[in-house]
């Protein structure tokens, strides 16, 4: 009798062990656009029990995550967590940055070789081919001789483009234009059928033709601040930035289908999309492992237009749980529990408005861009003489004109250090480092080596700067985000499902981290670039 249990257990064991070996049917990762992690924390009371709470109490969770570099904004924010790695390696340094070869702003998902694919032709000529490094989805293409399905979807076609990787089967993204879901000729010549048959149901009309309430009464809304607020900037069209709103009547002087997006039917449109993907791809249905990743905008656009004290954020992320738990019963249907793999992240977080913090009195402001950038003129023209010796300020690089000082045999690096010293001077710059500097040194000093994981030496500035805590440039009403600061890089990090050990850390774990953690659990290569680590409290 002993023997035979002894059996029974060896062999269940043995199945046990087998089954940790498998890999998942299904990777999902969720992206959330400007996800302060404490909106987890301070909207929890009003969240059901099968979306967010679901992600956190059957999951692993990273209570400390965060951005290891400075330049926090979308098109970085994607292509590092699909990378594992920074902009100083994947070289998306920014949304938009100019790029000193071809003597203008580039970009970040551009390509010029490219045309639309159902959709307008002034959002269509998009690629990932900016990256310079491979991604999570690249990887587990190749491991699977291409036979493992990579989809990936936003409205933004920067959120889908970059997390979908250079091998993408299909990345799609919205056309404020039209109304419609498309993508490019990079990924194939013509929309496939489902993708044709969403677009017919014509969801956008639907949801804009509806009025935007709060999802709870609104006094229930405690978290947030008043709803008449000063600080919010709200739609044309309508007096105050209150609810509710009448999208009817206010689509046509807010851009008709590209006021969508500044909606939470935005996320609620690309959660359609994805729950057709599902099925239509048949994700997850085979021993091969597929990746779906979804990216949900809406919540940048309403956090840029509101701020993150509004209302219309905190109904935000309310009516998100909701979409969150359709997505996980979904999934639960079609691939079953136990057989996909979930991470949630955001792509950056966010600010507080710097308008309302100088009222209460906090030490703070918006910086004045063009009287910094007439301050440094004239103190270079002053010190070595006038000519034109910027190119290009992009984002808070300087481009310096360099052709113009070696022709002039001066010393770049002393003009830049110069330059760097001066903007130091300036209210609300709180670091000023140069490109010479980024490159040759490496530094220990957590802000300096947050400055230096952001910097490319392809298409980096020579002057990179940093602003003091909490200012920013030129929000008077809404907020921004973009610099190295905690309210910027604190994020969400939650692995679920598949493979994960439940649990929590407080350890300090960077975004970096997400995409080495997933190739461990698919025991596929790291991306190529990446110079994350597997967070090993998150792997069972």
């Amino acid at each position: 009798m002993k023997k035979s249990i002894i059996l029974f257990c060896l062999f269940a064991l043995g199945f046990n062990l087998k089954a940790q070996s498998d890999n998942p049917k299904l990777v999902v990762g969720i992206m959330v656009d400007q996800m302060k992690q404490e909106y987890i924390w301070r909207f929890e009371s009003h969240f059901g029990e099968n979306g967010f709470k679901r992600l956190m109490n059957g999951g692993f969770v990273a209570k400390n995550g965060h951005y290891n570099y400075a330049s926090t904004s979308t098109g970085p924010g994607h292509a590092s967590v699909y990378t594992g790695t920074t902009p100083s390696v994947h070289g998306i340094v920014n949304n938009t940055w100019y790029n000193r070869l071809i003597k203008k702003n580039l970009y970040c998902a551009s390509d010029s070789t490219v045309q639309s694919v159902g959709g307008s032709i002034r959002h269509g000529r998009i690629s990932p081919r900016n990256l310079y490094s491979s991604t999570i989805t690249d990887e587990l293409k190749i491991s699977t001789q291409h036979r493992g399905k990579v989809i990936a979807m936003s409205i933004k076609d920067r959120g889908s483009a970059l997390p979908g990787g250079h091998f993408s089967d299909g990345s799609y993204w919205f056309d404020s234009s039209t109304g419609n879901f498309m993508t490019s000729t990079y990924y194939m010549q013509e929309l496939p059928g489902w993708v044709k048959n969403f677009n017919s149901r014509k969801l956008a009309d639907q949801y804009l033709n509806q009025t935007w309430n709060t999802a709870q009464p609104i006094a229930h809304y405690v978290e947030s601040g008043v709803d008449n607020s000063p600080y919010e900037r709200g739609f044309k069209g309508k007096d105050t930035p209150t609810f509710p709103y009448d999208l009817s009547r206010l689509r046509k002087k807010n851009g008709n289908f590209g006021m969508l997006p500044s909606t939470p039917f935005g996320n609620t449109i690309l959660n359609e999309l994805a729950l057709a993907a599902i099925d239509a791809e048949n994700l997850g249905t085979d021993e091969i492992t597929d990746f779906l990743a979804v990216s949900f905008s809406s919540p940048d656009y309403i956090g840029h237009n509101f701020g993150p004290q509004s209302k219309e954020v905190q109904d935000t992320y309310i009516r998100l749980d909701k979409e969150i738990e359709r997505l996980l019963n979904a999934l639960d249907k079609k691939v079953g529990k136990g057989n996909y793999v979930v991470f949630v992240t955001a792509d950056h977080a966010v600010a507080e408005n710097s308008k309302r913090m100088k009222d209460d009195r906090y030490r703070v402001d918006n910086i004045d861009r063009n009287g910094l950038a007439t301050y440094l003129e004239n103190a270079v023209n002053q010190k070595y003489g006038e000519a034109e010796w910027f190119e290009r300020a992009s984002g808070y690089d300087v481009f310096l004109n360099q052709e113009l000082i070696k022709e002039r045999k001066l010393d770049l690096y002393e003009i830049q250090l110069f330059v760097a010293q001066e903007a130091m001077k300036f209210p609300g710059v709180y670091l000023a480092l140069t490109g010479t500097d980024l490159i040759r040194n490496s530094y220990s000093d957590l802000m300096r080596g947050l400055v230096q994981s952001a910097y490319h030496p392809k298409e980096s500035g020579d002057v990179k700067l940093i602003l003091d805590p909490a200012w920013q440039s030129g929000w008077e009403k809404g907020t921004g985000h973009g610099n190295a600061w905690t309210y910027d890089t604190h994020v969400p990090i939650i692995f679920y499902g598949w493979g994960v050990k439940k649990g929590s850390t407080v350890r300090k774990i960077h975004i970096t981290d997400i995409a080495p953690t997933i190739s461990m659990m698919l025991q596929i290569r790291l991306p190529n670039g990446a110079t994350g680590q597997p967070v090993y409290e998150a792997i069972r």
